[in-house]
């Protein structure tokens, strides 16, 4: 079962986010808070994250996109403006595959077609190699923390938020989670999306550089990039007004409620 955080119940247009590897719904409060007035805003805890229950360990891709699908279709609020960063848009693009009639626009954020689809072949292997060190871990030593992640510090005002979050990552969701990514290319897919398609990125990101947001931009027919000046991989948290303005008024400009 998954579990939801929603902020403001009725309203339409939906505005779902999903969320990053090592994270849960927490890590959107940010954008629950500020967008609420305007959207129904829903943030899940994916299967394996926060209140959700486990993740089965013969999860693939497309299952994590058929729960987003039943929990949509739950919602009855018709197809939804659908946000993922990092990880998260990874399931966007893999929801979108099998269940595009549910996805009004895409916002992909810091995000990847697969690790495969987007990075080179010796900067897998390295992640890859880092996962395994870190899953290695003793219990008492495991760290989900990803390098990064940031332009400079942590914002100050969500460490506690930031630490929370970590502390309850689950070391066999994040070995899916990951595995997932070094083997999944989404570039077959890229040409085929026909929704309206933001891609909101850090300006800073150095886990998904901006070639990365390049390649997207050139696969995805009229696909609008922006960048948010000052942010690394986690741009929603690191400069928060910015990007829910920039979430904001895409999602106004290709709404139909």
């Amino acid at each position: 079962m998954e579990a939801l955080e929603v902020a403001v119940r009725g309203l339409v247009p939906l505005l779902v986010f999903l969320h990053g590897a090592a994270e849960d719904a927490r890590v959107w409060r940010p954008q629950l808070d500020a967008l609420a007035d305007a959207f129904t805003v829903v943030a899940w805890d994916e299967p394996g994250a926060g209140r959700s229950s486990n993740v089965p360990e013969s999860f693939d891709l497309a299952d994590y996109a058929h729960c987003l699908a039943a929990v949509v279709d739950s919602l009855q609020l018709g197809p939804a403006h659908v946000a993922g960063t990092s990880w998260g848009g990874t399931v966007a693009l893999e929801f979108y595959r099998h269940h595009a009639d549910l996805v009004s626009t895409l916002i992909l954020v810091d995000t990847y077609a697969g690790w495969k689809g987007s990075l080179p072949a010796e900067e897998v292997q390295a992640r890859v190699e880092g996962t395994r060190r870190m899953l290695a871990a003793p219990p008492g030593e495991f760290d989900p923390a990803l390098p990064g992640l940031f332009a400079g510090e942590p914002p100050a005002a969500y460490v506690p938020l930031l630490d929370a979050i970590a502390a309850a990552a689950r070391p066999q969701t994040m070995r899916t989670q990951l595995s997932l990514m070094s083997e999944t290319d989404q570039r077959d897919l890229l040409p085929t999306v026909s929704v309206p398609t933001l891609l909101l990125w850090g300006e800073q990101d150095v886990r998904s550089p901006l070639g990365v947001a390049r390649q997207f931009q050139e696969a995805i027919r009229d696909a609008e990039l922006v960048l948010i000046p000052g942010a690394g991989h986690v741009s929603h948290l690191e400069r928060p007004e910015e990007f829910n303005r920039a979430v904001r008024g895409f999602c106004h400009a290709h709404s139909c409620g």
